[in-house]
């Protein structure tokens, strides 16, 4: 669906400002498709980014600052998360044997075992909504990270 039809409107300033308004609607749109899909496994967003960064480092432990560093939505409560995936038993807290003081964090089998399964809906689900070649989808990085030039 073309934005001005999502939107119903098609007065913009400029293309830059249509583009922004784009890439917002977009993203808007794949999270809610995302968490249509991550709700069948009592999954957030949020949860499921945590348990990606924690298989990453399977399976090393990983402190609570490493994964929130790595979040892609910079303002989570991680810690809070945590705590969800924990009662889920999805992650394992335990103290730091280097640092008394820090808190690391393990993904358990069940965290990869439900990881791996709501990945691949995502993945089925990507593929049938997600219809651009991958030339395509290579210049949208590169113009997205283009545009990211500036982050803070």
């Amino acid at each position: 669906m073309k934005l001005e039809q999502a939107i119903k409107s098609t007065k913009f300033k400029s293309e830059s400002q249509k583009a922004v308004l784009n890439i917002l609607y977009s993203a808007w749109w794949l999270k809610t498709l995302m968490t249509k899909d991550l709700k069948r496994f009592g999954l957030t967003h949020e949860q499921y980014n945590v348990l990606r960064i924690l298989k990453g480092k399977h399976p090393e432990q990983m402190c609570v600052r490493d994964i929130a560093s790595r979040m892609i939505e910079k303002s989570s409560n991680v810690p809070r998360i945590i705590d969800r995936l924990e009662l889920k038993k999805f992650v394992e807290r335990n103290t730091s044997m280097l640092d008394k003081r820090e808190t690391v964090i393990t993904i358990t089998q069940k965290g990869i075992e439900v990881l791996r399964d709501s990945t691949s809906l995502i993945e089925k689900k990507s593929e049938s909504s997600f219809l651009i070649e991958e030339k395509d989808a290579f210049l949208l990085n590169t113009l997205l990270d283009k545009i990211r030039t500036s982050e803070l």
